[in-house]
């Protein structure tokens, strides 16, 4: 075995951002949607609905993202404590969101400038996700109204205490949609000022409660969000949820988006090394070579190689795909790519 030092120029790191489809399956686009009524019926229901993309107790469904309301006063929402009215599930919700984006419980939520009193959180699972979403690759169908993030539009992007923030806009594909003759095709173009946020880091959408409850013919999806009663008939995050699935074909597409950093370490075999076979069968026992047309011309086969720390610990293996022969007049180099 042939030991040699790396120098610094022989190691070289690279990272390549890789983008991908979010859903399970390497899914483009989720068209079905579906609850458990065992969690709905549980004691997380009362804060969040999990969807999944499959009956949710099925072998192969996986849940996809968790839909919440959150409301500043407290209401849309039975209160936790019949003492204290703003004590309840949605208040919880929207302090969360708050505290979140604005890292402060003394900065209200806003979208575009404007201060927002209820809104509907869509949060992505991690898994889906990966390291962050991609920007200007969300399409989001809430009946025949289609919605988007303004990336593509942006030339200084805005930093909040939960990553890189965007408004969503009508629109799909980062693409805005604001001509009357695309209405038919990607839904109601009028436009409502921000319709939320987009927050690809945390892998977060945050839509505007207000903008939501509008008449279709106003740019909104008539969602009639029950927020004058703590106690309302109708559960908002039922109503969210039932404009996800209208449209005969569900439409929520979003890629994922993640940095892989690579390693490459290349490995040079000089003409005058590792031209001489280290396996012991080829000294004899006083310590000669035992066939003497290696002495002169020797000749060897590289088939793999190890990396060593400083202690002599082996950390990785690189298999060659076919041995390979070195002499005196041949030099090698040897590229290895290590992913992490």
């Amino acid at each position: 075995m042939s030991f040699k030092r790396f120098d610094n120029e022989d190691i070289v790191i690279s990272a390549d951002s890789i983008s991908s489809p979010a859903w399970t399956g390497n899914e483009v686009r989720l068209q079905n949607f579906f609850t458990s009524s065992a969690q709905i019926d549980g004691p997380t229901g009362k804060y969040f609905y999990d969807v999944y993309n499959g009956a949710a107790d099925a072998a192969a469904s996986q849940i996809q993202f968790s839909i919440a309301y959150g409301n500043k006063d407290g209401s849309g929402s039975s209160a936790l404590n019949a003492s204290v009215a703003s004590n309840s599930p949605s208040s919880i919700i929207y302090k969360q969101y708050r505290s979140l984006i604005n890292g402060s419980e003394d900065i209200e939520l806003s979208f575009d400038g404007t201060d927002v009193t209820h809104i509907y959180s869509i949060a992505i699972q991690r898994a889906r996700y990966k390291e962050k979403l991609l920007p200007g690759s969300l399409t989001l169908q809430l009946g025949d109204l289609f919605l988007t993030d303004n990336s593509k539009e942006v030339t200084t992007q805005t930093f909040t205490d939960a990553g890189r923030v965007f408004q969503i806009i009508s629109g799909s594909a980062g693409t805005k949609t604001d001509s009357p003759k695309d209405t038919a095709a990607k839904g109601n173009s009028k436009s409502h000022g921000s319709y939320g946020l987009f927050l690809p880091d945390t892998g977060l959408i945050i839509l505007n409660g207000k903008a939501l409850d509008a008449p279709v013919s106003d740019g909104g999806v008539a969602l009639a969000s029950a927020t004058a009663s703590v106690a309302p008939a109708v559960e908002n995050m039922a109503l969210i949820y039932d404009k996800l699935e209208a449209p005969t074909n569900g439409n929520f597409t979003v890629r994922s988006e993640e940095t892989v950093s690579s390693n490459y370490v290349f490995v040079r075999a000089r003409n005058s090394e590792f031209n001489y076979s280290t396996n012991p069968s080829n000294i004899t026992g006083s310590g000669e070579l035992r066939h003497s047309s290696m002495i002169d011309s020797p000749q060897s086969y590289i088939t793999a190689v190890g990396l060593y720390n400083d202690n002599n610990d082996l950390l990785a293996v690189s298999k060659l795909s076919r041995p390979l022969l070195k002499d005196f007049t041949k030099e090698a180099l040897v590229r290895i790519k290590l992913d992490y």
